[in-house]
């Protein structure tokens, strides 16, 4: 630190006018974070306060203010006739390790192994995946529902909400599972979570202790996988084929497993639907090792063709079914709004463990959403929804044959809000993704989803997110970037 006859010359210590924080709090918080961190060490002669005052542009008065704060914290001494001293007290704070022991040895020992999320843009572009059309939310009506639950009762408005969720919003997804998937459930068996990633790791904490195999699909979702990762589960991946996920090769590489996760209704990324045999076959072992099966129904409501096959949770007779639902697909993600419906036999320990833990989801999110579907807006918003991704479907597909022959082999799909590309001759799928980056495209490559190697080459597709002529005009951008793009 350089010397002067003033005392101290602290480079770096400055003001903005235009920060909401007074100009002796923000230079007694610099100082501060000098001191601690060792930057003026201890013993440090301080400027004079006129010199404080004349060398920052602040009165006096604003640097007396900024020794005695820091005084009173016993980070500076005062000698009348001697000047300011950095205290010979303070213990300036070590470098942070790159590997910090106070950590858990879980999250130490796997930190390595999380998978970041998707880097999905915030606006919608061509081929992001998951996200629905924002341009087509009926946001003035859900503006006036907001509007009118915020004149209701201000002891319901501000109190505490119910950690398991509210009794309203639970009966109201019960009627929306028994209509719209052929799932019958109970109340109490449903419980309301911030988003379905909140979901999978509630679960995970009260199903799973460290160590015990759980099955995950093999490429599969990332989200779901960093849940288990994080409560230290051992992942067993399964490969997944036409039918589904394959229980074979599951039962081949740990039939002791404690749970399985799986998406059925439209397998995450590769999209295929799980076969009635291949679900059956998957309650029957699940059975037989005692394991529970975890089942994600993210965008099970939206399907194009024939009606689809019922949830596993609608064929489970032996209780081991927990369905996971979201609202982040049918409505928007910002609303952070998920449920699990358990088997009857786990009701009272979600109840108990989040009643001790958790801290429920705010009130206004969850009546609203209740009052939605109660009135019969959800439903016919999913019909419209229905209908237009089916179109913005079928443009993708209609744009895939027309500009990527040879380059893409774009597969059609029944359900979801994307499909897959596979590559006719293998290719860098990473390069590939990188050049559809740059062309302003949101995809990408399967091996992103991947615990371990696949076979499958190829990249996402999402059709949800823009109208069909941003789709068309994405295709021909993704022909040039596949061209671009080193082989």
């Amino acid at each position: 630190m350089t010397k002067y006859a003033g005392g101290a010359l602290i480079p770096g210590l400055s003001v903005d006018r235009s920060d909401a924080a007074s100009l002796s709090m923000q230079l007694t918080t610099r100082l501060r974070d000098l001191i601690l961190s060792g930057a003026l060490p201890p013993g440090t002669r301080l400027p004079a306060t006129r010199v404080l005052a004349r060398d920052h542009g602040v009165s006096r008065t604003t640097a007396v203010t900024v020794y005695e704060q820091l005084a009173s914290e016993g980070m500076v001494s005062s000698h009348v006739g001697a000047g300011t001293y950095v205290s010979e007290e303070v213990r300036p704070h070590a470098p942070a390790a790159p590997a910090p022991e106070g950590v858990s040895h879980v999250t130490k020992d796997l930190t390595e192994r999380y998978f970041p999320r998707l880097d999905h843009p915030r606006t919608p572009r061509p081929f992001v995946t998951g996200m629905p059309a924002f341009d087509a939310f009926p946001m003035a009506q859900w503006a006036r529902m907001q509007a009118k639950y915020w004149r209701g009762s201000r002891a319901g408005l501000m109190s505490y909400p119910e950690a398991a969720g509210l009794p309203a919003l639970r009966e109201a997804i019960c009627q929306h599972l028994r209509a719209n998937r052929g799932l019958s459930c109970a109340p109490g068996e449903v419980f309301v979570f911030a988003g379905a990633q909140d979901a999978f790791v509630q679960i995970a904490q009260i199903l799973l202790e460290p160590g015990d195999a759980v099955w995950i699909e093999n490429p599969g979702a990332i989200g779901a996988r960093n849940a288990f990762l994080s409560r230290g589960a051992r992942l067993v991946p399964v490969p997944v084929d036409g039918q589904g996920i394959d229980i074979a090769a599951g039962r081949a590489a740990e039939p002791k497993f404690r749970a399985a996760f799986t998406t059925p209704a439209h397998q995450h990324p590769l999209g295929v639907p799980m076969s009635r045999d291949r679900r059956f076959e998957l309650l029957e072992e699940a059975e037989m090792a005692g394991a529970w099966v975890i089942e994600d129904d993210y965008v099970g409501e939206f399907h194009y063709g024939r009606a689809p096959l019922p949830p596993l949770k609608a064929l489970d007779a032996g209780g081991r079914v927990i369905y996971v639902g979201t609202f982040s697909k049918a409505l928007f993600p910002a609303i952070r709004l998920g449920y699990a419906v358990v088997p009857p036999g786990l009701s009272e320990v979600f109840t108990r463990t989040l009643e001790a833990a958790a801290h429920g989801v705010s009130h206004s999110v969850q009546a609203v959403a209740a009052a939605f579907i109660e009135e019969g807006r959800f439903s016919a918003h999913i019909r419209r929804m229905r209908d237009l991704y089916r179109d913005r479907r079928d443009a993708l597909l209609e744009a895939a044959q027309s500009h990527l022959g040879g380059l893409l082999n774009v597969q059609p799909t029944e359900t979801g809000f994307h499909t897959v590309g596979y590559f006719p001759q293998p290719r860098d799928e990473v390069a590939v993704a990188e050049a559809a980056r740059a062309e302003g495209l949101a995809t990408a490559p399967l091996s992103r989803f991947a615990l371990a190697p696949i076979a499958q080459q190829g990249l996402t597709l999402g059709f949800s997110a823009v109208p069909r002529i941003e789709l068309q005009r994405g295709v021909e951008r993704l022909a040039n970037a596949l061209r671009a793009a080193p082989r």
